[in-house]
């Protein structure tokens, strides 16, 4: 369980709606979905639309696990925007640095630039 992360770079973003903290989100400020590819990991919550969000997107950053990582594992967004482990497909969003034992582990990620 890490609470460590490097960030090279962090923007704000407008939420579209509820954010939790250490999540992946998307470009235009909405959690992350499936396999979705991904701006950023979220520093803190947004209860809803239109709230400032600091968004990790550069570097490393603290995650939530939503299954058992491996360290050294490709990893993707889930449909609640956590990290599990990429097998065939899905954007591919990050490394683990960190192993998770299972979902609500945090772990550091390094970040993956993805793109549509």
């Amino acid at each position: 369980m890490s609470y460590s992360f490097r960030p090279a770079h962090t923007l704000s973003i407008k939420s579209a709606g509820a954010i939790s903290a250490h999540r992946f989100v998307t470009a235009t400020g909405a959690q992350a979905g499936a396999d979705a590819n991904t701006f950023g990991v979220s520093l803190a919550s947004a209860a809803g639309a239109g709230e400032q969000v600091p968004v990790i997107v550069l570097g490393t950053a603290t995650v939530e696990a939503g299954a058992a990582i491996s360290a050294g594992a490709t990893v993707k967004s889930d449909a609640s925007g956590r990290a599990i482990p990429w097998a065939t497909a899905g954007a591919k969003v990050g490394i683990a640095l960190e192993a998770a034992a299972g979902a609500g582990e945090m772990i550091e990620v390094f970040l993956v630039p993805n793109a549509a």
